[in-house]
């Protein structure tokens, strides 16, 4: 079965930092863009993120560009979302998704439309 499973969110004070995991199994990561979403209370889901299949590329919405990266290790079937000056906007579960098929290589789009498969999410709060 394809799996992803978000870890890492917690409670922290504004302009503190969190690292994200995104752990698959189910298929060879290699061969997929993966993107991060969140989602607020109250409010549609957004794109936060996305990297391509070999990591050479990657896109950032604008409201967290500059204070997020995204990186891959493919090898350990892991994407990560390194979170940094955390806002109380960014107070969201934030979800991992695989890309939907044919393979692009060297490419990814932060839309959710683009993914097919989705992991089970992970609270990120940040609050004083």
């Amino acid at each position: 079965q394809v799996q992803l499973v978000e870890s890492g969110g917690s409670l922290v004070q504004p302009g503190g930092s969190l690292r994200l995991s995104c752990t698959t199994s189910g298929f060879t990561l290699n061969y997929y863009a993966i993107g991060w979403f969140r989602q607020a209370p109250g409010k549609e889901r957004e794109g936060v993120s996305c990297i391509s299949n070999g990591g050479g590329v990657t896109e950032y919405a604008d409201s967290v560009r500059g204070r997020f990266t995204i990186s891959r290790d493919n090898g350990k079937k892991t994407v990560y979302l390194q979170m940094n000056n955390l806002k109380p906007e960014d107070t969201a579960v934030y979800y991992c998704a695989r890309s939907r098929p044919p393979v692009r290589v060297g490419a990814c789009e932060v839309n959710a439309y683009a993914y097919i498969d989705w992991g089970q999410g992970t609270q990120v709060i940040v609050s004083s």
